[in-house]
């Protein structure tokens, strides 16, 4: 826990309107509720060089074809 930072925001919460000061409760609450999704890299590094060179190459291939092209009648 950082002091320094906990004494700068009391400090801003000060001068704030007291409707501002409700926003920052609510915002602080709901960053306590986050959780945390998704898997961590750790555990993806056993699929590390699982694809095949080749499905790497054709997927680099198409990448560079086809990024960056607009296509007018696709909307």
């Amino acid at each position: 826990m950082n002091i320094a930072i906990i004494n700068e925001v009391v400090e801003q919460l000060k001068i704030m309107p007291q409707h501002l000061q409700w926003q920052v409760l609510e915002f602080a609450r709901s960053l306590v509720k986050v959780e945390m999704q998704g898997t961590p890299g750790q555990q993806l590094l056993r699929f590390a060089g699982s694809i095949p060179p080749d499905d790497l190459r054709l997927m680099q291939e198409a990448i560079e074809q086809d990024c960056e092209q607009i296509d007018t009648s696709e909307w």
